[in-house]
């Protein structure tokens, strides 16, 4: 009986053993900023919409909305799609800081508050370990490439639109137009 006892406990080590060193294996296989790969996420099935004063503007977007993938981020992208961007999505609304440290291609940071507005607009160098920040609180951050918003329209006050963002305080929609939004003729 006790031969049984030892032989069952051991099965159990041995196959404990087994699910620990696949999961360290498949989790290594992940990229990270850590080992100088880029990070491709999935691609949202929902377009990110940005309504300017000249219109409406959709972009495909990747989510980073854990830890890592927000550390990882852009970092060793060589290339992006012109329509492509990555949205950062946050817990709360807070002072946000970012740097360009492995990030070869330049960025247009767009810094969104908790009601989808844009509050900021700013630049990043490749490369670059310099602070970039809006300066007061914000829930999201949509990294596009350089250009991008100034191309498009897209400018301080104007509107995000995706689920990501409609959800993230609770309701669907962002909060209601003060007579402040841009007007974008629907038809």
């Amino acid at each position: 009986m006790l031969h049984r006892n030892w032989l069952t406990a051991g099965a159990i080590c041995i196959a404990m053993a087994i699910v620990v060193a696949a999961a360290a294996y498949f989790y290594s296989q992940r990229p990270t900023s850590a080992d100088g790969q880029a990070m491709i996420l999935p691609v949202d099935p929902t377009p990110l919409v940005a309504v300017t004063k000249s219109g409406e503007r959709s972009f495909s977007i990747e989510i980073a909305d854990t830890p890592d993938e927000r550390e990882a981020g852009l970092m060793f992208r060589q290339q992006m799609a012109d329509d492509h961007g990555m949205l950062f999505v946050f817990e709360e609304s807070r002072d946000l800081t970012f740097w360009m440290k492995n990030t070869p291609m330049p960025l247009d940071l767009i810094f969104v508050g908790q009601d989808g507005r844009i509050r900021a607009i700013l630049q990043g160098e490749p490369q670059s370990e310099a602070i970039i920040s809006p300066g007061e609180p914000v829930r999201f951050v949509l990294e596009l490439k350089a250009g991008t918003a100034a191309k498009d329209g897209i400018a301080d006050g104007d509107l995000l639109r995706h689920p990501a963002i409609g959800t993230a305080s609770g309701p669907a929609k962002p909060a209601p137009d003060k007579g402040d939004a841009p007007s974008v003729d629907p038809n």
